[in-house]
């Protein structure tokens, strides 16, 4: 029975409750009876320590910014992978767990599970991201640190005894590299909850064209190519009617600030930051079209995007050029903007919707069933819990 089984999650990207994924499985396993431990780090409303959310008990830990290039990551991982192992004896000498769930970024995580798993639990790799293909997409290259971060992934898969897979790309990664037989890998998207992420009723600008993305800003995910369309836009389009609002931050976001006023849009380009809960939804609410210029590559072909599940959860339709995963996601809830990473071809694509309510508000309504239907969180749930009956049979 679930409620005799305890799970730890390890997570070490995000804290939790804004890892909106991790939560979502946390609260899942949780419904179902399973008694639910997490490590994280803190953030920005989290001090260190420990709380308990909705029945689910939090432990935070320090998290060291990485600074430095290399060295500076080596540094990061150090400090919270010492943090975590601490945390986990703890948990472990508190209350023995069945299970323990690692979530990468970075694949280093099998290292604290590797004692437990040798204990007798059981371990689930939650594959959120692609490290080495990640590391080509940011520096243009293979070599030394690249060949280690296969070898990091390659133990992560061997020490799990299951995979839970955010899209096919992934889990055809799991079977191939990761070497894992294929009833060993589910398949578990990261559409949100429908019935807490919904539209917001906010003030409108009438005859404004409000362009919106939400996300991390670092070089692969494309925002300076969406800054040079709508320079474009602007500029050579004269289309003095659209504004673009940023949500999110990042690395590059000071170098995005610094090319948006060298482009002269500044004045039609809004940074809000972060925002979460109720925050984000009133941010979304103004969006008309929802871009998605993460560039064509080997990188992001392979990854689902939380904004396109997002933009569509909330009935917005999207712009995006013709990843395999992004279109696998919104199918014809998008326009596609070709291979190519044109920002000019970005703009084309959204000069189509912005001219076209009628086929903004088709385009949405597609979205917003596919998510209803398909991919929203309560048709990703059971897929989750069936994986956890096979661990922990």
């Amino acid at each position: 029975m679930p409620g005799h089984h305890h799970v730890l999650i390890i997570v070490e990207n995000l804290p939790v409750p804004f890892d909106r994924r991790v939560w979502l499985e946390a609260n899942a396993l949780k419904g179902a009876g399973y008694e639910v431990t997490v490590i994280c780090p803190t953030g920005p409303s989290h001090e260190p320590g420990k709380e308990v959310i909705d029945g689910i008990t939090v432990h935070r830990h320090p998290l060291r910014e990485a600074r430095g290039g290399a060295l500076g990551y080596l540094k990061e991982y150090a400090s919270a992978l010492a943090w975590e192992t601490r945390l986990a004896w703890q948990v472990w000498r508190s209350r023995r767990f069945h299970v323990v769930h690692v979530c990468n970024p970075p694949d280093l995580l099998f290292l604290v599970a590797l004692p437990f798993k040798l204990l007798g639990a059981r371990v689930v790799f939650d594959h959120h991201d692609l490290g080495p293909e990640l590391f080509v997409e940011k520096y243009g290259r293979r070599g030394p640190i690249y060949w280690l971060m296969r070898a990091a992934e390659r133990l992560t898969f061997a020490v799990a005894d299951h995979v839970i897979s955010t899209n096919e790309s992934y889990a055809a990664i799991a079977r191939r590299r990761g070497r894992k037989r294929p009833e060993q890998v589910t398949v578990v998207r990261s559409g949100p909850l429908l019935d807490t992420f919904r539209r917001v009723e906010v003030a409108r600008v009438p005859g404004r064209v409000t362009l919106g993305y939400v996300g991390v800003m670092a070089k692969q995910d494309g925002v300076d190519i969406l800054l040079r369309a709508v320079a474009h836009l602007v500029h050579d389009m004269g289309r003095a009617d659209v504004r673009l609002v940023l949500v999110g931050d990042g690395p590059s976001r000071e170098e995005l600030e610094a090319l948006a006023k060298e482009l002269r849009i500044e004045g039609a380009v809004d940074f809000l930051g972060y925002r979460t809960g109720d925050e984000l939804l009133r941010a979304m609410s103004t969006f008309d079209i929802g871009v998605v210029p993460d560039p064509k590559s080997d990188y992001n072909d392979k990854c689902t995007m939380n904004k396109v599940l997002e933009y569509m959860a909330l009935g917005i339709p999207l712009v995006q050029f013709d990843l395999d995963e992004g279109r696998r996601s919104a199918g014809d809830a998008a326009v596609y903007a070709g291979t190519d990473n044109d920002p000019r071809h970005l703009a084309a694509a959204i000069v189509e919707l912005a001219d076209d309510p009628e086929r903004r508000a088709r385009l949405g309504e597609i979205g917003r069933r596919r998510m209803e239907e398909e991919l929203e969180w309560r048709h990703q749930a059971p897929h989750l819990l069936e994986a956890y009956r096979e661990v922990t049979r």
